[in-house]
């Protein structure tokens, strides 16, 4: 029976081989045409046509209103026709699918615009000096130590795809005048202000490990960018530049040090360990504060009150329970992240104009699809374990005023409040405080993460007011 099914199907495809061909053995079908788009224009742009990946690219200026634009030329292989033709009116605001067809033969092919943006994304002086770029206004401005000869000073530019700058990029300048640089992209063109400003006396210091700020890790570097770019007269310097004493402190009203370590940094011996270059310009810090420096404290930094006399010679009050995860490996929110208000602690400037959500109470810092890496310092309380067996306790021993909890009710932020001539000092050592997320998922729309610049931003106008 398997043989004869068999040979039935033979025989059908026996004949329709002979149907499709002729008497003198050929195909009926017409495949020797091309199917090429060899020119196409839009509103009479031309395009660029791109035979390995069949696309045509039509670049156009910067600003340009793609939802009506006007097929003004098109040219396809001889014998050819395209399913859009000359006068077609296309909405190019995403990318066309077109087929051309040639007898039995078609290709698609894709076409798009491409939008020639003229504009600097980056400008960095020396490889170390970030400049605040303001695109509404096309100016950058790039703060830098008094100790920096501003008259020969090397710009790093970063630019739109495609565009050229002039001056060029890597070469020396005098900024001791602003300094126009110009960006051409095709038909786009816009000229850009930098003004470098020495400052001799900071107002605000960000500090770190790392020679420069470019050398932070990612989470700190985030954080440190935002301060230079909105706070007034503030630097970055590094613990060897403070514990050398480079950098003026005379008119430096607040020292913010973010500290991120991947993995963690689990109690006193942890970061005794990890944190040297900062233990090493304590006594400059403990100085500092001593004298009325206010200091802005976040995830493991939380750590250094008790090495610089905060809290007294008690250098084991440190946060009692840490943890956190690898940059690389963040875990995803899947909603907004949180931590309550301590009681009748509502009204504390920390907490003001923040972007409320259900729980007025509640202090709500991301939103779906970001990535964190849940950095947390802070003080578990209770007689479970060793420690702190009520808030009470905490504050006898620490000195301190309890701001924010976790839902545990451990302490994820809390102040030394300024007394004694001394300076202020705030604590953030919540998890949830977080600055950088490296992607964020589909569909992802920032809302609540935006209190973490509004907390500290509060924090900042708090200490140096």
């Amino acid at each position: 029976m398997r043989t004869k099914i068999l040979n039935i199907i033979g025989a059908v495809i026996m004949i329709m081989g002979f149907a499709s061909c002729s008497d003198d053995n050929t195909s009926d079908l017409q495949l020797d045409g091309d199917c090429m788009i060899e020119a196409l224009s839009l509103d009479g742009f031309e395009g660029t046509v791109d035979l390995s990946t069949r696309s045509v690219v039509v670049r156009l200026p910067e600003v340009y209103n793609t939802s009506k634009m006007k097929v003004t030329s098109l040219a396809v292989s001889e014998g050819a026709v395209c399913n859009v033709k000359t006068g077609d009116v296309l909405n190019m605001d995403a990318a066309k699918v077109v087929s051309v067809k040639n007898g039995d033969m078609f290709l698609n092919w894709t076409v798009s615009v491409l939008h020639d943006e003229a504009e600097i994304t980056q400008f960095t002086i020396n490889d170390i000096y970030n400049g605040t770029i303001d695109q509404s206004t096309r100016t950058i401005t790039v703060y830098v130590p008094a100790t920096v000869d501003i008259t020969s000073l090397v710009p790093t530019i970063t630019c739109s795809v495609n565009a050229t700058v002039s001056p060029a990029s890597g070469i020396a300048q005098d900024f001791s005048q602003p300094v126009e640089y110009t960006v051409k992209n095709n038909a786009s063109e816009c000229t850009y202000t930098v003004t470098v400003i020495s400052i001799d006396k900071p107002a605000a210091l960000f500090v770190g490990s790392a020679p420069s700020m470019n050398d932070l890790d990612l989470e700190a570097k985030e954080a440190c960018q935002w301060m230079l770019a909105n706070v007034p007269n503030s630097l970055y310097a590094s613990f060897a530049d403070l514990k050398a004493g480079t950098v003026d402190l005379s008119e430096c009203k607040l020292i913010w040090w973010h500290y991120h370590v991947d993995g963690g940094v689990d109690g006193h011996d942890v970061f005794a360990a990890k944190a040297t270059d900062a233990l090493d310009a304590k006594n400059q810090l403990r100085a500092f504060y001593e004298n009325g420096g206010s200091l802005l404290l976040t995830r493991y930094a939380t750590n250094l009150p008790s090495f610089i006399g905060v809290t007294g010679d008690d250098e084991w009050t440190t946060p009692n329970n840490c943890w956190g995860q690898d940059e690389a490996s963040a875990e995803l929110c899947s909603g907004p992240w949180s931590f309550g208000i301590y009681n009748g602690q509502n009204d504390h400037p920390l907490w003001q104009n923040l972007i409320a959500g259900d729980n007025a109470n509640e202090v709500y810092c991301t939103d779906a699809g970001y990535h964190i890496t849940n950095s947390t310092a802070q003080y578990h309380i209770g007689t479970d374990w060793g420690g702190y067996d009520d808030y009470a306790a905490w504050e006898a021993r620490t000195g301190g005023t309890i701001l924010g909890v976790g839902g545990d009710g451990a302490i994820v932020a809390w102040e030394y409040p300024a007394a004694n001539g001394k300076g202020g000092i705030i604590c953030i050592g919540s998890g949830c405080y977080d600055w950088y997320s490296y992607t964020y998922e589909s569909g992802y729309a920032e809302n609540f993460h935006r209190n973490i610049a509004i907390i500290t931003q509060n924090a900042i106008n708090y200490l140096t007011k």
